[in-house]
């Protein structure tokens, strides 16, 4: 899966976008999905939970790709 990511606040947390893109169903699952180190952040695993994403990052993992941007409306 590869998707993008319109941002409309200056950040989101780590384990909320996982969930809004649908790469879990919940943020429980994101949450320990992220501490098994099953998430990198533009190229560098990440275990942080609540770790801001911001515009310009890319989330990936196996079989995803997320790539944020920010929103046009800004």
């Amino acid at each position: 899966m590869n998707e993008t990511f319109e941002l409309e606040t200056d950040y989101i947390p780590l384990c909320d976008l996982l969930k809004y893109c649908a790469v879990t169903e919940t943020g429980g699952q994101a949450k320990h999905f992220i501490a098994d180190g099953n998430v990198m952040v533009d190229g560098r695993v990440e275990l942080r939970k609540t770790c801001k994403i911001r515009a310009g990052q890319v989330v990936t993992g196996d079989g995803f790709e997320i790539r944020v941007i920010a929103s046009r409306s800004r």
